[in-house]
């Protein structure tokens, strides 16, 4: 089948968070298992963008209300990601360097959706299935269905996939004449709160909704920023489909990012001197262990409960661990964890901002990962993590719940249920206890070098879930 991916990040064109790593690895499974597919995003002005060759291979103008802008769909040249990547260029609108965070958002996302589905119909070929990520491309399946310029399209299934339904894409309606025209005896279908929600419109307009984990589909009914009911009322058209991570990408035996290489024959020798280097980089003491955290500085992960948690565990802990923090995000978390330097030099480090190289290494040279979310649709750290033989400490939520298992029920992490400081340290606490039993530690990080996180079982999902929808429409 003919497979569309639309998003508004893609790794590693262009990455901010999980759903890049999703969108650049699904369709790279879904094209070895015989599929054609198409993955479509803004063109950025990014590092890959720059050093890679792509094509024209269609311009136009795209029209968003009284505004014209001239678009083209470059496609990268050698498929060297696995699948066809296509770029919408809109100069106006997406030649910068951020994915995220311009006064104009709105007018990028539903420029970029609409100059999609321009193309899309401007091939004269019809797809057999859409599948929108997050709220960015969610007006997609509104439009197949009510726009009259896409009534050849029509017929084409959707699915949307949510990767974290707090942000939802809302704008008020003085914006409804940006979209193409259709029947107004549909706006209803755009509102919710009385405004337009983005969200919202993907999730009552597609023909199937996915979430990343089976757990966050059921915390979104109770817990989705206001979006509750609606999940409640679309629950036989949903599935919870978890994540998986690229083992290609993330191979500890292969990885060219990390200082030594190795499998789960050797770990503890191959760990040992990617610690070794990582706590050279940042003056820690390579035999203590190391508790990192790699991530985005806000509430929704944990990020401002990290500061008072690591200063009360270096306090009571001071010669026993290490602590180390890679992220980006609330100035003021960003602040408090860079003063806590000052106080724990030797024991403490801090790396604001991202480096994907740093990422890996600290996955290869730590002992465990810290993921106190409140919020965790799915996560790939503690995937990432315990691939490379790191233990994830985790707060049982969403796809956390789902992936990690206490090792006190001979599982493969440390989990605890509160996004408190509290409960992070009484989860160090006992990972240190567990670190000085090096038997049973080695039988954890084992247990998490061994499991299944491929791609290859979620891809089989997914495909399942588009036959339904294009032979009986419904799940």
């Amino acid at each position: 089948m003919e497979i569309f991916h639309i998003s508004a990040e893609c790794y590693p064109m262009a990455k901010v968070g999980g759903l890049a790593d999703v969108v650049g690895a699904l369709p790279k499974y879904q094209t070895n298992a015989g599929h054609l597919v198409r993955v479509v995003v803004p063109c950025y002005d990014t590092k890959f963008k720059n050093e890679n060759d792509f094509e024209c291979v269609h311009w136009a103008t795209v029209k968003l209300g009284n505004f014209d802008f001239p678009f083209s769909v470059l496609k990268e040249k050698t498929n060297k990601l696995g699948y066809e990547l296509y770029l919408i260029e809109i100069n106006d609108l997406f030649n910068r360097p951020n994915v995220y965070g311009y006064e104009d958002d709105i007018e990028r996302f539903l420029s970029f959706q609409i100059a999609t589905l321009d193309w899309i119909i401007a091939r004269n070929k019809i797809p057999d299935i859409i599948n929108c990520h997050d709220h960015h491309t969610g007006l997609v399946p509104f439009l197949l269905q009510v726009a009259y310029k896409y009534e050849t399209l029509k017929d084409v299934k959707t699915a949307i996939t949510i990767h974290n339904g707090l942000y939802q894409g809302w704008f008020g309606f003085d914006k409804l004449y940006y979209l193409p025209e259709f029947d107004l005896k549909h706006v209803g279908l755009l509102e919710w709160n009385n405004s337009i929600n983005s969200l919202a419109v993907g999730v009552k307009c597609a023909n199937a909704v996915t979430t990343v984990s089976p757990s966050y589909l059921n915390e979104i009914n109770y817990s989705a920023n206001g979006l509750e009911e609606l999940f409640r009322s679309v629950r036989n058209k949903s599935k919870g489909i978890l994540n998986g991570i690229d083992f290609e990408v993330w191979n500890p035996l292969k990885d060219q990012m990390i200082a030594e290489n190795y499998s789960i024959e050797n770990f503890e020798t191959g760990k040992l001197k990617n610690k070794e280097k990582l706590c050279e980089q940042f003056e820690l003491d390579s035999s203590k262990p190391l508790f990192s955290f790699i991530g985005r500085l806000f509430e929704e992960k944990g990020g401002d409960l990290l500061p008072q948690a690591s200063a009360l565990a270096l306090s009571e802990h001071f010669e026993d661990i290490n602590i180390l923090i890679l992220g980006s995000g609330n100035a003021e978390i960003e602040l408090q964890l860079t003063q806590l330097r000052n106080d724990y030099k030797g024991n403490y480090n801090v790396f604001i901002g991202y480096n994907e190289e740093l990422a890996h290494l600290i996955y290869a040279g730590s002992d465990y990962v810290l993921m106190p979310s409140r919020v965790e649709p799915c996560g790939l750290n503690q995937m990432y993590a315990m691939r490379y033989g790191t233990i994830p400490i985790v707060r049982r939520t969403g796809g956390l719940r789902d992936t990690v298992i206490d090792f006190g029920d001979d599982g493969n992490g440390v989990c605890h249920d509160q996004a408190s400081v509290g409960d992070i340290c009484y989860s160090i606490n006992r990972a240190v206890n567990l670190y000085n039993d090096k038997t049973n530690f080695n039988k954890v990080v084992q247990r998490g070098m061994s499991t299944d996180h491929s791609w290859e079982r979620v891809c089989q999902e997914y495909i399942e879930l588009y036959n339904l929808i294009i032979e009986k429409n419904e799940i």
